[in-house]
């Protein structure tokens, strides 16, 4: 009979393994998150040991300045309280080093973890790519001492990708541009492009696997999108669609394919698109009902689309 598994205390810094966590049934087990861990609902009854120093409600260009100062000066908009997390003293800790502007940066953990009487593990997840996010979720089980429960997640989580894959195939594709920021216009980056793929849509200013970057306002026009779809890092849907006359103003904006076919779509990033984690299958799914809304798939029942109207505003999008 194989030892039974004696349970972990864990201190989530990511939003997105947060997520793995209660999805690996170990929610229970969490005993620090982020300030941002709203999902699943439990999270919230966390001990919080991150606070963001940024005010969300500035607009996108000085968000940006703000977000590049602090990246120039080896400086985080997020600030760690490692008194609290050394107090709490958890086994493992997950955190990242893929940005270290939208998250704790790993240095600032592994300082507060050296000072603890007991060493945690400190487990970095890094995915660029969408399969990438899956090995994540199993590098998470292993450290978790869940690796078969970690394997059958993944496992679920590829069928539907497959199922959505097959749901498209032969379908005419459009050109898709996904914004993670609107002022300055920033593509799709990492895992985004691979979404749209797989969603069946075509994302030719996508960089899979890389950083998202600045996007020139004349590659926009030049590219002529079909189909544009508002994600802004750390937004949900609402607050991407009060955002919009950032991208109006530009000219030619009313002249886009995509604007004058009212395919024009506000998401929630930050649930389906910023955070690698499970539910950025959820995102497949959604923007393949979208791409496709006669298709098979279907958005998770908790997603919100929105859609431009004619007279400029957004209403509740059903497919």
């Amino acid at each position: 009979m194989a030892p039974r598994r004696q349970p972990l205390r864990v201190a989530s810094l990511l939003p997105s393994a947060t997520e793995i966590v209660y999805t690996l049934g170990l929610g229970q087990e969490l005993i620090a998150v982020t300030h941002e861990c709203d999902y699943p609902p439990g999270a919230a009854s966390k001990h919080a040991v991150t606070r963001s120093l940024l005010a969300s409600d500035l607009p996108s260009a000085e968000i940006d300045h703000i977000v590049r100062a602090s990246a120039r000066d080896a400086h985080t908009i997020y600030e760690l309280n490692a008194e609290l997390l050394i107090e709490l003293a958890p086994d493992v800790v997950l955190t990242q080093s893929l940005c270290e502007v939208c998250a704790v940066p790993r240095s600032a953990v592994q300082e507060a973890i050296c000072t603890m009487p007991a060493a945690a593990l400190v487990v970095s997840l890094d995915p660029h790519t969408l399969y990438g996010v899956l090995d994540s979720i199993i590098a998470a089980g292993e450290a978790l001492n869940v690796p078969e429960r970690a394997r059958e997640v993944v496992v679920g989580l590829r069928k539907r990708i497959d199922a959505v894959r097959a749901s498209v195939e032969g379908a005419i594709r459009q050109r898709v541009l996904c914004i993670e920021w609107l002022d300055p216009i920033y593509r799709g980056g990492h895992w985004i492009p691979e979404q749209v793929a797989m969603a069946g849509g075509e994302d030719a200013l996508g960089r899979p696997g890389e950083p998202s970057t600045v996007l020139a306002w004349k590659e926009v026009v030049d590219y002529a999108p079909e189909v544009i779809v508002l994600m802004p890092c750390g937004f949900d849907d609402a607050h991407a669609a009060g955002r919009l006359a950032e991208l109006s103003i530009r000219p030619g904006w009313d002249e886009l394919p995509a604007v004058r076919q009212q395919h024009v779509f506000a998401v929630d990033g930050s649930a389906f698109f910023s955070r690698p984690g499970p539910r950025l299958i959820d995102g497949i799914e959604l923007l393949a009902a979208i791409f496709h809304p006669h298709g098979t798939a279907k958005p998770p029942a908790d997603a919100s689309i929105l859609r431009l109207t004619r007279n400029g505003g957004f209403e509740p999008y059903l497919g």
